[in-house]
């Protein structure tokens, strides 16, 4: 509370970014975390929340009706605010560019949210996924692979995990000689384990080669690599980067593999930018996304000068090549960038996600996220600008890793178990800091800030509220979800996500998406067809009770075994098939008489049943018009594992 200047401001307008005519005008209030809106318009109480860890950047300006402070979110929402005296807007100005900026873990949000849960639930938060259990599913460790200790103190590579898989041919020498060969000490390690051919995703950061230096370690890791799968004989080793940084970094005494000290690999260049390039590209992209009233060819040519979409795709086409590299040609992989923690961590994810079904489910989306990302250490708090610090380590690049998702999900509509609201949701807790699963930059300090012992897990909270985030198109035995994805990467199968960048400009995009109109549907299907069961059941109540008073009636005024042989087919009678709309074609009580036959039916039985049908004959007569639809159509005759089916299905 002491960075705030000035917590309360009144008569404060918030501009609408399409119409000026929108404008609200309200109290604007700053707490500890969050600065909030209040509308004032009689009657309505509308509030506007911003929580100061999303807050990417807060600017002020003179105009002729006040002073106007902007304040963009990491989470790309914009507010306008109108505020009348200069002062005052200076002060919100300064006290938000302070709360946004935190300058120790401390500050930060996770560490004082405190929502209604005890302790021991806390903890079975963090004890919801368990990424070794995720190996365990891949059958490791066999006698190919081994779970290392090597690193259990953090002591070969402070920013790598302390479980880690080797080749079981590895001795802790060689892997010691190749971590001191390789930037950060970051060594080759497994990331992905195909069971049914042995073939292997691994990841490491960039060996230590300059121009001709080698490590007879490192040759014999990448040899022991190569030995874990029998059934190739040679493996790829791919360089995410373009050649020409690659290259570049040769001069500093890094660089790349060379394929004359390494026997039997692959060499391959992706093409993937670096760090900043990805920034830029995003900032020129969001700066299309504010324009006011953009012409379509306006717009499309700022989407395409700004790149992005073509980064989109560099990303999903190394991903691609790793994936049909594993599940066709059966061979391993070496992946690297410069560091291994920002396109290593994308490619890796993004083949995973092609090869395997598993991470095309909500709990497998978390398990990668986990894996790949937290626990091999992508740098959350300087890529996410968490804390204070350089402007130049912030990248956008898990962002993209979710949009390579999104993208699939678009040409593979029937092949995941989550929606775009996942996406966006993780999207926006990954920079909240609300919970800790994303504070720090690698393994080791997390577990020095004690996020397990003092924060909330984000992956318990997507579960719990899993209901909210389950595609309604998801087949769990369409032909899509089985084995590899091949998606296309032409120009034209790239989208603009919409759904992300512009998910707060209500007025420009008030479409309802075609996921939540189904979820609707299926919703509103489900409590019909609840409401039809408990009718049923009720139905079924009903002939039973008149089954027993018609059984007891005839046992009263006729014991003739004529009579009683007649109370048998009583239970046929009084069923939805006997009603057609809301008139009676035979009665419940008429009692089926075999031609030839004489039988006298007394006349309070007929009396008590025409009673006993009044009283239920309008629920009745509802159900018998609702079973008269027939569910069948002409979809019903499509292929089973068409999309076209899979949208008359939900």
């Amino acid at each position: 509370m002491e960075h705030i200047r000035l917590p309360k401001v009144e008569n404060v307008r918030l501009l609408d970014r399409i119409s000026t005519r929108r404008s609200r005008v309200g109290t604007l209030y700053l707490t500890a975390t969050h600065t909030i809106f209040v509308e004032n318009e009689a009657g309505v109480r509308n509030e506007t929340w911003v929580l100061h860890s999303l807050v990417y950047s807060v600017e002020k300006a003179a105009t002729t009706a006040g002073c106007l402070l902007v304040i963009r979110c990491k989470h790309f929402q914009v507010l306008q605010f109108v505020i009348a005296q200069e002062r005052e807007c200076y002060d919100v100005h300064l006290s938000l560019q302070r709360l946004s900026q935190p300058e120790s873990y401390e500050e930060l949000y996770c560490f004082s949210y405190k929502p209604n849960v005890d302790e021991e639930e806390r903890l079975q938060e963090w004890d919801f996924l368990d990424h070794k259990a995720d190996y365990s599913r891949m059958g490791l460790p066999n006698s190919l692979w081994k779970l290392s200790p090597v690193n259990r103190h953090y002591k070969v590579s402070d920013t790598y995990p302390a479980d880690l898989f080797v080749p079981e041919s590895a001795a802790p020498p060689v892997i010691v000689g190749s971590s001191k060969f390789r930037s950060r000490g970051r060594f080759p390690t497994l990331s992905y384990y195909s069971k049914e051919n042995h073939a292997a995703i691994c990841r490491s950061s960039q060996p230590l080669s300059g121009f001709s230096a080698r490590c007879l370690e490192d040759e014999q890791m990448l040899e022991a690599i190569l030995r874990s799968n029998p059934r190739s004989d040679f493996m790829y080793v791919v360089d995410t980067r373009p050649k020409l940084n690659a290259i570049a970094n040769r001069a500093a005494g890094k660089g790349y593999e060379n394929e004359d000290n390494y026997s039997n690999i692959k060499f391959q260049f992706i093409g993937i930018e670096n760090i900043h390039v990805m920034r830029n590209s995003q900032q020129k992209m969001l700066e299309v996304c504010e324009l006011r009233s953009p012409s379509m060819s306006d717009f499309l040519e700022g989407l395409e000068s700004s790149g992005w979409l073509k980064h989109i795709k560099a990303v999903l086409d190394a991903g691609i090549f790793i994936a049909k590299a594993v599940a066709e040609e059966g061979v391993s992989v070496l992946v690297h960038c410069s560091d291994g923690w920002d396109r290593t961590a994308q490619v890796c994810s993004v083949a995973s996600v092609l090869l395997d079904p598993h991470y095309r489910t909500l709990r497998g989306l978390m398990v990668l996220i986990e894996k790949d990302w937290v626990s091999f250490g992508h740098k959350f708090s300087h890529r996410c600008n968490h804390l204070v610090g350089d402007p130049k380590e912030v990248s956008p690049i898990i962002d993209q890793f979710l949009e390579c998702v999104w993208q699939l999900m678009e040409q593979f509509p029937c092949a995941f178990e989550f929606n775009e609201r996942f996406l966006i949701t993780i999207h926006s807790h990954i920079y909240s800091c609300q919970y800790g699963n994303f504070i720090g930059n690698n393994q080791r300090e997390r577990k020095e800030q004690g996020l397990r012992e003092r924060t909330h897990s984000l992956w318990s909270y997507l579960w719990t509220n899993r209901e909210d985030y389950i595609n309604p198109l998801y087949r769990p035995d369409h032909s899509q979800t089985q084995g590899l994805l091949r998606p296309s990467t032409a120009p034209y199968c790239f989208k603009f996500w919409r759904g992300l960048y512009n998910r707060f400009d209500r007025g420009m995009h008030p479409r309802q998406s075609v996921q939540d109109h189904l979820r609707a549907i299926q919703e509103e299907t489900q409590q019909l067809q609840e409401q039809l069961a408990s009718h049923k059941k009720k139905i079924a109540k009903l002939e039973q009770e008149q089954e027993w008073s018609v059984t007891q009636k005839a046992a009263t005024f006729d014991k003739s075994p004529t009579a009683w042989a007649l109370g048998n087919d009583l239970g046929l009678a009084n069923t939805p098939q006997d009603y057609t709309g809301d008139f009676l074609t035979s009665s419940p009580c008429q009692m089926k008489v075999p031609e030839g036959s004489l039988i006298l039916i007394p006349q309070d039985l007929n009396k008590t049943s025409d009673s006993n049908h009044s009283n239920g004959s309008d629920q009745e007569s509802g159900i018998a018009d609702l079973s008269c639809r027939s569910p069948l159509s002409e979809d019903s005759t499509r292929d089973p594992d068409s999309d076209e089916a899979a949208y008359s299905a939900a």
